[in-house]
């Protein structure tokens, strides 16, 4: 989908955020080919689904243990210079694997290295976006910005496996992590190239005061995020999602297979989903509710529909349209939660609060990849949709009852939280809840 000439959309006029947004829209094109590729490249290699597991693991494993630290990192430095570097260094990753796989002997283990140090990476590059939205666009055109994004993310998502499938067919699946290298280091050019025209976090810290440690840094974020109801209820809702997404996508291929009609109908599903996910960020774009956090969890409750026709053995169209409207309250929701977060976050501690979201919301997606087919090899594929289903939907429709989720509204930027003593002895009311998620 073409983005509107900055002639006619006035945001596209702010020269640093036109390049931030042309360098992360190519990074999300090169990484929209990558599932594929990866996939492809791994089974011919070895003809073992599992060693797949293995490499995606070692890129996922790094990236939830490392995100802390990235938010930390983000909100001590320049998020411009830590992202320029990201890119960087996952230019070269994709390089090495893109090279790995066109010389013709891949080894596994090259690869799983590889893909480590990417994920690795990525956790520090991920928590930056904010900072940089905030770094480079008034408060007044967040929403704007972040619609914009959302739809570039929809996009990739609606046209990358036709890009992936072209380009593995024509090329081979080595050069699909080639382009994916180009596009990092197309992107670390931009953001070379760009200029932060507005106050970032905070101002260097003064020489006289004392370093803090990573610990406080870590807790303060930490603690940013449980005195706001309305957010880490919201992150419990959409870790529900992440994990019923999980399940969805482990055990919906098969049953559209054996029970709805074949292959075909699985790609109708993903398809309509894709479509969805681009008309919701449509939708956010020009939607400006009232109750914001309310109105988009409410959205996400919708992943109830397509987990419960599923086990419920519906007709194929029924599956299809509700998968799609289920994405459509995805693409909703991701605008509409960045901007307020953006808007109600301190900007000190930005990119800390949303590293949680991101670890919360990954962590939640392998728990429904291991127990769903357990759960299905035990009392069938039925039961954990069902289960699936009815935590989701409560979880998200569930945030209505939560008074900061009700009242949300647009908020100034509010003061970070009074401070508290980390260092004596803590009770087991101080325990943050052991799941939490957000970033649906």
């Amino acid at each position: 989908m073409p983005l509107p000439r900055p002639s006619s959309y006035p945001l596209l006029r702010n020269r640093p955020f036109r390049l931030l947004l042309l360098g992360r829209a190519l990074s999300l094109i090169g990484d929209a080919v990558i599932p594929a590729a990866l996939a492809l490249a791994v089974l011919r290699a070895t003809g073992s689904s599992s060693a797949l597991t293995l490499v995606l693991g070692c890129a996922m494993g790094p990236r939830l243990l490392l995100l802390p630290l990235g938010g930390v990192v983000a909100d001590r430095f320049d998020p411009r210079t830590v992202a320029l570097a990201t890119d960087l260094v996952r230019c070269g990753t994709q390089l090495f694997v893109g090279i790995e796989l066109l010389g013709g002997a891949p080894q596994l283990w090259h690869i799983a290295v590889a893909e480590a140090v990417g994920g690795a990476a990525s956790a520090f590059a991920m928590p930056t976006l904010p900072r940089l939205i905030t770094g480079t666009v008034e408060e007044k055109d967040r929403h704007g910005a972040n619609s914009l994004f959302g739809v570039i993310r929809s996009s990739t998502v609606l046209g990358g496996p036709a890009v992936a499938g072209l380009l593995i067919a024509t090329a081979g699946p080595g050069w699909a992590f080639v382009l994916d290298a180009a596009s990092f280091a197309t992107s670390a050019c931009l953001l070379a190239a760009m200029r932060l025209p507005h106050a970032l976090a905070h101002a260097p810290a003064d020489a006289s005061e004392p370093r803090r440690s990573l610990r406080k840094d870590l807790v303060e974020g930490w603690r940013e995020v449980r005195s706001r109801d309305w957010y880490w209820t919201s992150l419990i809702a959409h870790a529900a999602w992440n994990g019923a997404a999980a399940v969805l996508m482990t055990l919906g291929p098969a049953l559209a297979v054996q029970e709805l009609g074949g292959e075909g109908v699985w790609i109708w599903i993903l398809q309509a989903g894709a479509v969805g996910l681009l008309l919701g960020s449509l939708l956010a774009g020009r939607a400006r509710p009232r109750r914001p956090i309310l109105t988009a969890n409410l959205g996400l409750a919708t992943y109830a529909l397509p987990l419960a026709l599923l086990a419920a053995g519906a007709p194929a169209p029924a599956v299809v349209t509700a998968y799609g409207l289920a994405q459509a309250g995805l693409g909703f929701l991701s605008p509409v939660w960045e901007t307020s977060v953006q808007a109600a976050i301190p900007s000190a501690v930005l990119a800390r609060v949303t590293s949680y979201d991101w670890l919360l919301s990954m962590a939640a997606m392998p728990l429904g990849y291991v127990l769903a087919p357990l759960a299905a090899s035990a009392w069938g594929a039925g039961t954990p949709l069902w289960i699936a289903a009815a935590v989701v939907g409560a979880a998200c429709a569930g945030t209505a009852a939560v008074p900061g989720v009700r009242s949300f509204t647009r908020p100034a930027p509010a003061p970070l939280a009074p401070p508290e003593d980390i260092s004596g002895p803590k009770t087991a009311a101080d325990a943050p809840p052991t799941r939490v998620g957000g970033g649906a």
